[in-house]
């Protein structure tokens, strides 16, 4: 019956093609040969006795012909190659799924917890104590299937831990690095469509300094096998935005809010190599895959919430409050603490690029000032997924000496004598003290706050520090970092604040 069933598929397939191109040559195909007596042509006969035919079927028969699987014997026709499958189809990576599927496993729990709700309401009271009795006699039974259910999350959990490759903790990750490479393309692509009419030229000095200092970064970091193997690119974003990330796949998406709060190259490459460390140690792999199992676990609960809750408004309170405790317990404090490992690891990554690594606490001090000119709210940390940056300062301010040793072991030129925060905090008593000066004379009786403008939070910067030269004048070439004056005073003289360059820039330092 088999061989049957080939044979007519044989000669149906026959039939069909030589519809389609008016003879049919020899095929082989794995292992049989398909043989023909003669050719059938398309051609109307003519003769005055013979009712015309249009087509007329070969004889076939099929024999098993020894040899390779594939590939014609001898002396048998060649084998046509016009076999074509469809396009491969492009599967989405499992973390995008994931995020698009997030909202409906929610859904899901809040409709099946209003649904126990109603059937539990629905039922006499007879019924209800019948289940309870029930439920407190098998008590044993469930509390067993609990454990086991418990066991087996642990046990996955357990199977998808891994080792952080440079600060060597071990974390949670359940999506691979390739499927979270995927991810980052796409995300990269949405943003090059966002940002397409906001790119700098990369014959801009602006994009010149930032691809400058990340290719150095890399050149200098090529040990980490995690640097080496990726490309960078940079991408330059026209906005005032102080911000600037960078994707695992290695594409640096750099604000010019960023560049004109940054006083000097050494500050630049500081938060380059911040950004960097985020891509390298996979920390927004790693906030996915923690956020996946959390809201996982949370579904339990939340349809816990809306089967015991009595009303639906109770029962949206209870998941307010389940996220909010979620957030401040879990998330949020599992973010700072990222956040302070990217600055660790970012510093030895500017360390070895042969950064002033001084200038990072400098950095974060300009910050927590720009702020308060600008009036900007201040968020407790504890409601913050970033540490405070009077907290950044501290740990940098711990993390400097092992820093500095790390940069010299690295061949880099020294640094100079004098300390950026040194003249940092020499600077800021300068402008407050004149501004008491200004208070009292004025009859004020009171410090008043510095002018509110884009530009207040340039004149507290150390002065003593190199700034990057981004004039018109220079545009198409790369920028040369060149000293600022300092403004002369008693007070600046004895902290040592003279007007000091820098030896060498990071760039120089290879």
């Amino acid at each position: 019956m088999a061989l049957l069933c080939v044979h007519l598929s044989v000669r149906s397939f026959c039939s069909l093609s030589s519809r389609l191109r008016g003879r049919v040559p020899v095929h082989t195909h794995t292992g049989l040969t398909v043989k023909r007596d003669h050719y059938v042509s398309t051609q109307r006969t003519t003769h005055p006795n013979r009712q015309p035919h249009l087509f007329k079927f070969p004889e076939t028969s099929l024999t098993p012909r020894p040899g390779p699987a594939l590939g014609p014997g001898p002396g048998s026709a060649p084998v046509l190659h016009h076999f074509h499958t469809s396009a491969a189809l492009r599967v989405l990576p499992a973390p995008l799924i994931w995020i698009v599927l997030k909202p409906l496993q929610k859904l899901f729990a809040i409709i099946l917890g209003r649904s126990i709700r109603k059937w539990w309401v629905a039922l006499p009271a007879n019924r209800q104590q019948l289940l309870r009795e029930a439920a407190w006699r098998r008590r044993w039974q469930l509390a067993a299937g609990a454990a086991v259910a418990v066991a087996i999350v642990a046990l996955l959990l357990l199977t998808h831990l891994d080792e952080s490759p440079l600060t060597g903790r071990t974390r949670l990750l359940v999506f691979t690095r390739e499927k979270y490479m995927e991810l980052a393309t796409l995300t990269s692509e949405a943003y090059m469509e966002d940002f397409a009419e906001l790119l700098v030229p990369e014959d801009d000095t602006r994009h010149k300094v930032v691809e400058r200092v990340v290719q150095h970064l890399a050149q200098r970091n090529k040990d980490i096998p995690e640097m080496s193997s990726v490309s960078w690119s940079v991408h330059v974003v026209e906005s005032p935005n102080v911000n600037a990330f960078v994707l695992p796949n290695g594409e640096v998406f750099m604000f010019t809010g960023m560049l004109d709060t940054v006083a000097d190259i050494h500050q630049l490459t500081i938060v380059l190599g911040h950004e960097m460390a985020h891509a390298l140690l996979g920390h927004s792999a790693e906030q996915v895959s923690l956020s996946h199992v959390v809201d996982l676990l949370s579904l339990i609960l939340l349809t816990a919430i809306w089967a015991v809750c009595p009303r639906d408004s109770l029962a949206l309170l209870g998941q307010w409050v389940q996220g909010k405790l979620v957030q401040l317990m879990l998330s949020r404090p599992y973010s700072r603490k990222l956040e302070a490992e990217a600055d660790k690891v970012g510093l030895q990554l500017a360390a070895k690029a042969c950064a002033d690594v001084r200038a990072g606490p400098v950095f974060w001090q300009q910050m927590e000032i720009g702020d308060q000119l600008r009036n900007e709210p201040s968020v407790p940390e504890w409601l913050s997924t970033h540490p405070s940056h009077r907290n950044r300062v501290a740990q940098m301010n711990r993390l400097i000496p092992q820093a500095l040793e790390l940069r010299a072991s690295c061949a880099c030129p020294a640094l100079p004598d004098t300390d950026p925060r040194a003249v940092f905090s020499k600077t800021v008593r300068l402008l407050l003290d004149d501004a008491i000066g200004r208070g009292g004379a004025e009859g004020g009786g009171g410090v008043k706050a510095l002018p509110h403008s884009s530009t207040a939070p340039a004149a507290i910067l150390p002065q003593t520090m190199q700034a990057l030269s981004l004039n018109a004048d220079t545009k198409g070439s790369v920028p040369v970092p060149v000293p600022v004056p300092v403004p002369a005073s008693d007070t600046a003289t004895e902290a040592g604040t003279g007007a000091t360059e820098a030896k060498h820039t990071p760039a120089q330092g290879a």
